[in-house]
């Protein structure tokens, strides 16, 4: 990495480094706002299954291939933006356009940048992205069904193995300690036990790994077996220092095999299944549109350094944010539009060719002519009007919210005094 900084020119060196900095900020903090609003959710959902905390974070690590591939466009598209507004607002960039520098040899190391980035995106979108959702399923179909070691809900009746309930007051030591213990336990030959118990802990056998031991201590068990044959009507009643009660473990049926869902498919899962004939039309139609959708959002990257000049020069005498904005509200927009068109084409209503790559002809040839107005008009504006209406709009709001000149306070008795006088 060196080797290859040296080796640019100074000037490819002075703009990778206005670029690599804004663009890994955007970067972290995007993906950071996206997993904390996803861990806070994460978390009420595992204390609300009774899960073990550790499970957030390994749910969390299987989502960040999925946020990072819509954090990768937006840190290159304000990476860029940024580096080169900069370079406008401080008039480096009149000064590189007369030593002859064009605008399209500024964005040499911008796109050497965004073919790296592309090729990362590629390899998160159309592989490690399906990979690591079957595993966040996973992680979630095993927090429900108790796979992953869900504790017992403290002051709650739980029903075990279909015919014992427990319930414990109170948990101390991370669960290693129980107190508060009643158990009703009920066999097949119709005999019921009611226990209670002062404190317990739950105990691993060795030679059944489907079958826990709960140790129990100074309690009472009552022995109905009034619903067996034979049995009394009298409920027996013992009171023990120690007693083991083994529990047997719910079975749990096995995860479903990855790709029941079409965002779980690879690359060449999806190739096979959308051009096959002998595919299902409903599956043939999922596979295509979603691979058109992966590949239409990989594509719409080598744009974005366009975008991006266009919308970071200012007008003259101004330092303007429009553009930022702009940019923003541009690319949320379209990838809101390239997720309805793949849900439209996935129902076979439309050809996924045309539902996904007609808004990107469509949104190409926008970026493309607001970079022509900028690099080659003389004094061509992208959003000009824009500029002019926000500008108009931010000197109204000025006047409106000035601040008009008030009256000096005076205390009552002081006013009354100088009325007085």
């Amino acid at each position: 990495m060196a080797f290859v900084f040296n080796f640019l020119p100074s000037i490819d060196r002075y703009i990778l480094r206005l670029v690599i900095v804004p663009m890994l900020g955007v970067f972290a903090l995007a993906a950071s706002l996206l997993m904390l609003d996803k861990m806070l959710r994460l978390f009420d959902f595992v204390a609300v299954e009774g899960g073990p905390v550790a499970v957030v974070f390994k749910m969390l690590g299987a989502l960040i291939p999925e946020y990072a591939s819509l954090a990768i466009p937006l840190g290159l598209l304000l990476g860029v933006l940024l580096a080169f507004r900069r370079l406008a607002t401080t008039s480096e960039l009149d000064v590189m356009r007369a030593v002859g520098l064009s605008y399209n040899r500024l964005l040499k190391v911008p796109y050497a940048i965004a073919l790296v980035l592309v090729a990362v995106n590629a390899a998160l979108v159309f592989y490690v992205q399906p990979l690591s959702r079957y595993y966040y399923e996973q992680l979630e179909y095993e927090l429900r069904s108790g796979a992953l070691g869900a504790s017992i809900k403290v002051g709650e009746f739980n029903t075990l193995a279909d015919r014992m309930a427990l319930r414990i007051e109170a948990s101390e030591d991370d669960g290693r300690r129980l107190i508060g213990i009643f158990a009703r336990v009920a066999d097949k030959r119709g005999q019921v036990l009611s226990i209670s118990a002062r404190e317990g802990a739950f105990l691993a056998t060795r030679d059944d790994p489907d079958t826990i031991i709960l140790r129990l201590t100074e309690g009472t068990i009552i022995q109905d077996t009034s619903g067996r044959p034979g049995g009394g009507t009298t409920p027996r009643v013992l009171s023990f220092s120690r007693h083991d009660l083994p529990i047997d473990l719910p079975a749990i049926e096995k995860f479903r095999a990855r790709g029941d869902e079409t965002r779980e498919y690879i690359l060449p899962e999806l190739l096979r299944i959308g051009w096959s004939n002998a595919s299902a039309p409903d599956a043939r139609d999922a596979s295509l549109a979603s691979f058109h959708f992966r590949l239409v959002e990989i594509v719409m990257m080598l744009l974005m350094p366009l975008l991006a000049v266009a919308l970071a020069i200012p007008p003259k005498r101004s330092t303007s944010a429009l553009g930022v904005f702009v940019s923003i509200v541009m690319v949320v927009a379209y990838h809101k539009v390239n997720q309805y068109a793949e849900d439209v084409a996935a129902l076979g209503r439309v050809d996924p060719v045309l539902a996904l790559w007609l808004p990107f002809a469509v949104f190409a040839a926008l970026i493309v002519w607001m970079y022509y107005r900028v690099a080659f008009v003389p004094g061509g504006q992208a959003i000009g009007a824009l500029e002019t209406a926000f500008d108009k709009l931010a000197k109204r709001l000025a006047k409106l919210f000035a601040r008009r000149p008030q009256r000096a306070y005076r205390p009552p008795a002081a006013a009354e005094a100088a009325a007085a006088e």
